[in-house]
């Protein structure tokens, strides 16, 4: 079944209470951390463009992927609302391709990464992302924490019900493969006030901290930081929200 199709088009709406801006200057207090000049930006896995496009406005030169064309597609709707232009190209995070070299930054931001299920495929994206990246250029990113995919959502079952939105979303976690299947349904009320029923099923892979750092080395990453949900600490074993900070340094 594919992810982000109909979920696409009430994504924004469910995630209404998300503070994107604290994202924005999370990802710029940390640049500023790592005292190197970013102009560039890969972002992959950037969905409606809620942080693209205030990254946008705030002058950074953005290149934007993203699997979901109607993820892509909601981003130009808000992007020409708002008067910003943006280079948006569907593309497949784990088969990562693009071409222009010496980037100032790549980024991934709300645990696109999950989504990449296989070892191999997470290494090739950090392999490619390494090769794209100029001397000093920062790799930066997040994932959901083992903690939070085990154990938080697991085998549980979450819901909401609003005026025009309610959906119901029931957790599945393999413990063999380290995979939690999420199943969720959505009813959406129509203009004559009935309710639609849509079905998507999601799955995300649960990678400890080690395991990542692990891939980002083989890549060739050496200069590695990890910090706790926006914070600039040390993660512990009970953090939702993991952020990787990596330095290409030749």
């Amino acid at each position: 079944m594919k992810q982000y199709k109909d979920f696409a088009f009430i994504y924004d709406e469910l995630m209404n209470e998300v503070d994107y801006d604290g994202w924005v200057k999370y990802i710029e207090d940390i640049i500023k951390s790592e005292n190197v000049k970013v102009q560039n930006i890969l972002e992959l896995a950037c969905g409606t463009g809620n942080m693209t496009i205030p990254l946008t406005k705030k002058n950074y030169d953005i290149a934007a992927i993203d699997i979901s064309e109607e993820m892509l597609s909601v981003a130009r709707e808000k992007a020409e609302k708002e008067g910003v232009e943006l280079v948006l190209l569907q593309q497949d995070l784990a088969e990562l391709d693009f071409d222009i070299p010496n980037l100032d930054c790549i980024l991934c931001a709300c645990d696109g990464f999950n989504y990449i299920t296989y070892d191999d495929d997470l290494e090739h994206v950090f392999k490619k992302s390494y090769e794209l990246l100029k001397k000093d250029g920062l790799f930066i990113f997040d994932i959901s924490s083992f903690y939070k995919l085990s154990t938080i959502l697991g085998n549980n079952m979450y819901g909401e019900n609003r005026e025009e939105i309610a959906y119901m979303w029931q957790n599945y976690f393999d413990e063999e493969e380290n995979l939690v299947e999420m199943e969720l349904a959505f009813f959406i009320k129509d203009e004559d006030g009935k309710f639609e029923r849509f079905e998507e099923v999601h799955q995300q892979r649960a990678y400890t901290q080690e395991e990542i750092i692990d891939l980002l080395k083989v890549a060739g990453f050496e200069h590695i930081k990890t910090y706790a949900d926006f914070t600039f600490e040390s993660p512990s074993g009970e953090d939702e929200r993991i952020f990787f900070v990596c330095k290409k340094v030749l």
